[in-house]
């Protein structure tokens, strides 16, 4: 009995896993499909290195369908001009041996290089080139046809690691934008708690760093993940919402709480911490909780919570500083506690109006009941 117990537990540690990481597997799916894919094509075509095909089918396959239009873009069109720059080099410069070789790749390499810096769609063209000259000196065939055979054998690749991503357990960057936002939403609650303890002397910087140092890398995530979806939409593989408002709120609700940690930065003077502490620790609780609440269900696309709590403690704190300012309570408080608690009350004005848009956004995203 206790030997069918571990063996349970076994298997529901492998369930747990495998629900962790099912888009990492998904993706090694189609990897592994594309690059067996495509080096049958490229036998069956007797392609001369058809390795290249399989190379570029499985660098073409990315986390989304997006990202993988936007590698095999890249590859065609870095290869095509690569190699085309390449043969006519070739074919015009000598490069029998070292030195002239060497000049030669110079010749090629210096336009394409500035091209690669410039439009970073371009730059598989210098390695393309690469190929082509060193590949083509030691052939019969020629440069021409060298290039003709990169092009031939990258575009098969590259068609393939699309089509597989497209048709093998798709991923839509859609999803990633909606975990990734998720994932964001979850810190910058986090954030808010630990911003809003430093008005009672218990912030922790070292942690705040380290916290801050994760938002800024979850926001550039959801960035790309944004700019993946975009190209989704524009080349009409989704019907899915724009997620370039998402991704604007979500950035406003940061810039919000860094407002919010520079007027919390040190504790208030004890007549109003004693006032204001309990509407202070409820703004504080509900934000954070409305962030993290809609962050999980933009993860498992579901509908946002509703926003009555955090409508509640802004109100609460609202009617508390009214009462603080009618009965002169700020008068003999020193100037930059006062300031720093009005610059806190705008603060939490436009942290509240970026927090109704940003349901609305995560409304969008959610999936269809």
């Amino acid at each position: 009995m206790g030997g069918m117990d571990r063996v349970r537990a076994a298997v529901q540690r492998l369930r747990d896993w495998i629900g962790r990481h099912g888009a990492e597997l998904r993706l090694g799916v189609r990897i592994t499909v594309a690059g067996v894919l495509a080096y049958a094509l490229a036998h069956l075509l007797a392609l001369p290195q058809g390795y290249w095909a399989v190379f570029t089918a499985v660098i073409v396959i990315q986390a989304s369908i997006g990202g993988s239009l936007k590698a095999t873009i890249d590859r065609l069109i870095g290869t095509v001009g690569g190699g085309a720059c390449g043969a006519l080099v070739a074919s015009l410069v000598p490069h029998s041996d070292p030195v002239a070789l060497g000049a030669a790749l110079a010749v090629a390499l210096a336009p394409l290089a500035l091209v690669a810096a410039l439009y970073p769609s371009f730059r598989v063209a210098p390695v393309t080139a690469i190929i082509v000259l060193m590949g083509s000196a030691g052939q019969q065939i020629g440069p021409v046809l060298s290039a003709l055979d990169r092009v031939l054998e990258i575009s098969l690749g590259s068609v393939v690691g699309l089509g597989v991503s497209l048709l093998v357990l798709p991923a839509r960057a859609h999803a990633l934008v909606a975990g990734a936002a998720g994932r964001t939403l979850g810190l910058l609650g986090r954030l808010m708690t630990a911003l809003m303890a430093g008005l009672s002397g218990g912030a922790d910087r070292a942690a705040l760093q380290r916290l801050q140092d994760d938002i800024r890398k979850a926001l550039f995530r959801l960035a790309m993940a944004a700019e993946e979806a975009r190209r989704e939409r524009d080349s009409r593989l989704t019907e899915a919402a724009d997620p370039d408002p998402l991704l604007r709120t979500v950035r406003r609700v940061r810039n919000d709480l860094i407002m919010i940690g520079r007027a919390a930065a040190e504790p208030l003077p004890e007549p109003l911490a004693a006032r204001l502490g309990s509407p202070l620790s409820a703004v504080a609780d509900a934000v954070s909780a409305f962030l993290r609440d809609t962050g999980a269900a933009l993860a498992a696309r579901r509908a946002p919570p509703a926003l009555a709590a955090a409508e509640a403690a802004f109100e609460a704190y609202a009617g508390a500083m009214a009462e603080l300012r009618r009965s002169h309570a700020t008068q003999d408080q020193p100037s930059d506690a006062v300031g720093r608690l009005f610059a806190l009350g705008f603060a939490f004005e436009q942290l509240r109006r970026d927090l109704k848009d940003l349901s609305s956004r995560a409304s969008e995203l959610a999936a269809p009941a």
